[in-house]
């Protein structure tokens, strides 16, 4: 195990920083040998299997080509849990945690809330508020046939029971279902960020639930916050998280749209990241 170690680094070496190569190290060993991160430690002069190296070097030739470490190893960790991603869905981030965190943290979770994430991509938003409040009911939308599908093998891995549809939030159906907390993580990068982005982002993410016009950044904000003012109860709640550069923007349009209690949160790196608003 400790030459592998070596000779992921080494083939590595140049193209990843030495953090994050030492990260995929450890990722790809537990993936192969279901050992833990404390057990590759103690157990470091064992010997792989001519097979095992075989998916060592199949995982380094696709880290080469800039393939995320996630959709290599098809899984991620978020929140706790642990959920299937590929290139149909976006990779779940830290910065969505902290918004899972608030509702959490605001919410009381023993009680029986009705609860719509809308875009789910993974699921990761949905089903890891259905494991904090197991009494709610709690509902996903998305217009992406593969992601749904991803969403729910997510929650039957989980075994928690969420309600997924197919819908086109920017051309909704007649739905008359009320919610007491909507929250999404829409498409908010700009096409003019594209030149910034790195490699294994741009080339491999789903550009349909990355990307929004240059000339209407808060296109998917106004239309879910007119959405959620036909399909909120009283007092219900908006969560959002958005683009940094679109803060004050964001609360503004809240307000225009008559939200209440808007507030502005910023992200663990001093980002502008998350909004809540309340209609009554």
């Amino acid at each position: 195990m400790q030459t592998a170690l070596q000779h992921i680094k080494s083939e590595l070496d140049g193209i990843y920083p030495e953090t994050e190569i030492k990260s995929f190290s450890y990722l790809m060993i537990e993936k192969i040998t279901g050992f833990s991160r404390t057990e590759i430690i103690v157990n470091k002069n064992t010997y792989f299997s001519v097979e095992q190296h075989h998916v060592i070097e199949s995982f380094i030739e696709k880290l080469k080509k800039n393939i995320p470490i996630q959709y290599i190893l098809s899984e991620t960790e978020f929140y706790g849990l642990c959920f299937n991603v590929n290139e149909s869905v976006l990779i779940p981030r830290p910065e969505t945690e902290e918004l899972v965190d608030w509702i959490r943290t605001e919410n009381d979770r023993n009680s029986t809330l009705k609860i719509l994430d809308i875009g789910t991509g993974s699921g990761c938003i949905a089903i890891s508020l259905k494991h904090e409040f197991p009494n709610s009911v709690v509902s996903a939308f998305d217009i992406s046939e593969e992601a749904l599908e991803t969403a729910q093998s997510n929650a039957d891995r989980n075994k928690l029971n969420v309600h997924f549809s197919k819908v086109d939030i920017l051309h909704p159906d007649n739905l008359e279902q009320k919610w007491d907390i909507i929250v999404s993580n829409p498409p908010y990068v700009l096409e003019n960020e594209k030149a910034n982005m790195e490699a294994n982002v741009l080339e491999h993410e789903p550009h349909l639930a990355l990307f929004v016009p240059d000339n209407d950044p808060l296109l998917f904000y106004r239309q879910i916050a007119l959405f959620a003012q036909k399909h909120l109860n009283n007092n219900g709640k908006l969560y959002f998280e958005i683009n940094r550069q679109f803060g004050s923007e964001t609360i503004d349009l809240l307000k225009e749209l008559g939200f209440t209690n808007v507030e502005l949160r910023k992200d663990i790196s001093g980002n502008d990241r998350m909004t809540k608003a309340v209609y009554r």
